[in-house]
């Protein structure tokens, strides 16, 4: 897969800003791709070195949105990318190929 196809978008909350001081950068990935297509996408992307990439399902939630219609949020892929030390990503410098 290409690195465009694998890395949905970036996760910027809280919680991931936080981790971003210990080197571990959040991004939302595509179902299929597995860990060596992430890592590859990722340094192919941001020009980094990764450590190690966890990979956590996001499960799809249903709700009630106004007069009873059911709508239901899409399932997805969060990766945890640990980049080697003194490494970083700026989400402004991004490469496009």
């Amino acid at each position: 897969m290409e690195a465009s196809y694998v890395l949905i978008t970036p996760v910027v909350t809280e919680k991931s800003a936080k981790a971003q001081t210990a080197r571990k950068y959040t991004f939302l990935v595509h179902l299929d791709a597995n860990k060596k297509e992430i890592q590859g996408a990722i340094e192919g992307a941001y020009g980094v070195k990764v450590e190690r990439v966890n990979i956590l399902p996001v499960l799809a939630k249903s709700r009630i949105a106004g007069k009873g219609r059911i709508t239901k949020r899409q399932q997805a892929r969060k990766a945890i990318v640990t980049l080697a030390p003194k490494q970083s990503i700026d989400f402004n410098k991004i490469k496009v190929a």
